[in-house]
């Protein structure tokens, strides 16, 4: 029997990716059904289904789930759920099908079949609805609120059956696991308690004492990179993985740390994308969830905090993985290595205060970056990937929000 944490809904993982004969035979299917081509960042939603990462759905959400989602965090069955997982597709492609019909849902960069859909309900949203619950804010500016508003006019709802996964197996090998993988892994370790660090940077020397931190009171800690679509001027997760893979052979004690990583795209939720990161965790078997400053966040949108306060408004057993709240890190020069604001006793002017966002700012301009900032192995991978970037391939980063401090 299993130490760690149940998954999400209180049963066993719900994989949705058809396996052997029945993958055969659906496969064969889809390839006459109508098509509906999907954005990157359902494509992530579909093949987080098929693994069980979004373990207990069943496919996309009905008008009412996703209204109980907006305004409660709550489906029609009374699941605990923060952000709404729906389909969109433009209204002439809804027209070509009735509510009933089994369509394949494709994706648009390479036209695999991924999945095939029954549609129990075609509806259309107030999107500026979604994005003011979801986001906190209706500002085209926010990129997931560009992203919410540019999607197709009418959502589709419907339970899905899975039948790839997108390539990231073959890309990312070994550092691609499903739920039920990690939580093999755990279990070989011998591991009750699981901390889970996001990532969508390289990782600093704050994000190495945040780890850390969690190794003292965790059995172990899993490094989940997002693998999905970033916002521009982001560091690619090939990339990533790498400084993570060199990070952990040279400075933590073996077998504290899992790397892996997971197929999303980033949706710059803050709160509400941190109890995501956290439900999908618990599904990886994660007991616990490391949520530091502006967690899931981008520009001045959220608090610094907002992420930690609000795993404190749910309701009580909403979730199973509990947050691990850590102040602002930096390194501080009078303490003499990296401390937070509840353990340094010294101003802001002794402090140098990391981020991913100032690390990429000085990468990409070829600036000198303090040795307290990041470990020289760190560094070494990532500026020879910002001299090999094209002149076109290069974004300016701009320094907003916390980041700026």
């Amino acid at each position: 029997m299993s130490n760690l944490v149940p998954p999400h809904g209180g049963g066993k993982l719900k994989p949705l990716l058809l396996e052997g004969a029945a993958l055969q035979q659906a496969s064969a299917r889809a390839g006459g059904l109508p098509k509906v081509m999907v954005s990157s960042r359902e494509r992530g939603d579909i093949i987080m289904l098929g693994i069980g990462g979004f373990t207990p759905l069943d496919g996309f959400m009905t008008h009412a789930d996703w209204e109980g989602v907006c305004d409660g965090m709550r489906m029609t069955n009374g699941l605990f759920w923060p952000i709404p997982i729906t389909l969109s597709t433009d209204k002439s492609t809804a027209a070509t099908f009735k509510t009933g019909t089994d369509v394949a849902l494709v994706d648009p960069e390479n036209g695999e079949l991924l999945a095939t859909m029954k549609v129990t309900e075609k509806y259309a949203i107030n999107k500026a609805h979604e994005c003011a619950t979801v986001f906190r804010t209706t500002d085209l500016e926010h990129p997931g609120v560009k992203m919410v508003m540019e999607q197709g006019e009418v959502n589709l709802a419907g339970p899905v059956k899975v039948l790839s996964q997108g390539g990231f197996p073959s890309k990312y090998g070994e550092f691609y696991m499903t739920p039920a993988q990690t939580r093999a892994v755990f279990e070989a370790n011998g591991w009750s308690t699981v901390a889970a660090f996001q990532t969508r940077n390289p990782m600093h020397r704050s994000h190495e004492y945040l780890a850390k931190v969690a190794i003292e009171v965790c059995d172990g800690v899993l490094i989940h990179s997002l693998l999905g679509n970033l916002k521009p001027g982001d560091i690619p997760a090939e990339v990533r993985t790498r400084t993570i893979g060199v990070l952990m052979e040279k400075y933590f004690v073996q077998k504290t740390v899992v790397q892996s990583g997971y197929p999303l795209d980033m949706r710059y939720a803050g709160p509400r994308e941190a109890l995501l990161h956290a439900l999908f965790r618990q599904n990886y078997g994660c007991s616990h969830q490391i949520v530091g400053r502006d967690h899931a966040g981008v520009g001045s949108y959220y608090g610094p905090f907002d992420a930690h306060h609000i795993f404190d408004e749910i309701p009580k057993g909403a979730l199973e993985t509990r947050p691990l709240k850590i102040d602002w890190t930096f390194w501080c020069y009078p303490c003499g290595g990296m401390a937070s604001a509840r353990t340094c006793p010294h101003d802001d002017k002794e402090r140098l205060l990391v981020s991913g966002t100032k690390l990429r700012k000085w990468l990409s301009e070829g600036a000198e970056v303090p040795a307290e900032f990041s470990r020289p192995e760190v560094l070494a991978i990532l500026r020879e990937y910002y001299q090999g970037l094209a002149a076109h391939e290069k974004v300016e980063v701009k320094l907003a929000g916390h980041s700026a401090r």
